[in-house]
């Protein structure tokens, strides 16, 4: 799929839920947000056709994310059925890491290539700090978990404020070098501002090649993270909405002041 700008659209995020079991102070207020009704969410079935379409029009790469994707029951049963997508070359997963000890197995086996796994800081009263419930140590048994899992390669989603040399993000390229972990730095980002900068260590932020579309946990397909286009699969169908989306997806980000981080997987 080419866009008019002439760009090859090959990579789709799908948001599974808008929930999770983090409030870091950077994505969503303490009290959380107004969530999505249950009705509203994508079946499975549904996200499996979805996948399935999209990568029968050039679609390669698929990232699963959230919300926490992991806290979707049954996850490792779409985790299987996308994997069995004939076409498919790269899957991957976005997490906060909690509950990845006891899934990391699990998704290998199931089908998963590999995962990004964020972390700001190595200091367990920052981290509890910032995502105001989460305990340091459940994120590095999760790396760990993976480690084993074999869910290479690992990537480190690290949010910084202005880069790379920040106290927390220096502890954590160590810690990501001595385990031999990809380090990714992203600047905090503001939907409502259009404020946005190229992701370091990845190519996320770089409209000029931006590949990508993303499927929210309520079915509208949207064309950029810094739009408010959209596209509902469930009233256009599946084909149409990701033509729309295609052929609609602007040069560059702007504003989005209709969703949160939590409603389009970031």
């Amino acid at each position: 799929m080419l866009d008019k700008y002439n760009r090859k659209i090959t990579y789709l995020r799908i948001s599974v839920t808008d929930r999770c079991n983090f409030r870091c102070t950077y994505c969503m207020p303490a009290e959380g947000v107004k969530l999505m009704k249950h009705d509203d969410i994508l079946s499975f079935d549904e996200i499996v056709d979805i996948a399935e379409q999209a990568v029968s029009m050039g679609v390669r790469k698929i990232r699963i994310t959230g919300g926490e994707p992991l806290v979707r029951r049954g996850i490792i049963y779409l985790i299987e059925k996308i994997a069995k997508i004939k076409g498919l070359e790269d899957f991957g997963l976005t997490t906060n890491g909690v509950l990845l000890s006891g899934y990391a197995e699990k998704l290998a086996k199931a089908g998963l290539h590999r995962v990004n796994i964020s972390l700001d800081t190595l200091n367990p009263e920052k981290f509890r700090k910032l995502t105001r419930v989460g305990k340091l140590e459940d994120v590095l048994k999760g790396i760990e978990a993976a480690k084993k899992a074999k869910l290479f390669p690992i990537k480190i989603n690290c949010v910084i404020k202005e880069n790379q040399n920040e106290a927390d993000a220096v502890e954590v390229a160590k810690f990501c070098k001595k385990n031999s972990l990809k380090i990714r730095y992203i600047r905090e980002m503001d939907l409502e501002k259009g404020t946005f900068w190229r992701v370091k260590g990845g190519d996320g932020g770089e409209c000029s090649i931006c590949n990508r579309l993303r499927l929210t946990s309520n079915g509208k397909i949207r064309p950029c993270l810094f739009s408010e286009l959209e596209y509902d699969v469930r009233k256009l169908g599946v084909k149409k909405a990701l033509m729309f989306a295609v052929g609609n997806k602007p040069k560059a980000g702007t504003v989005n002041k209709l969703l949160n981080f939590n409603d389009i997987g970031g």
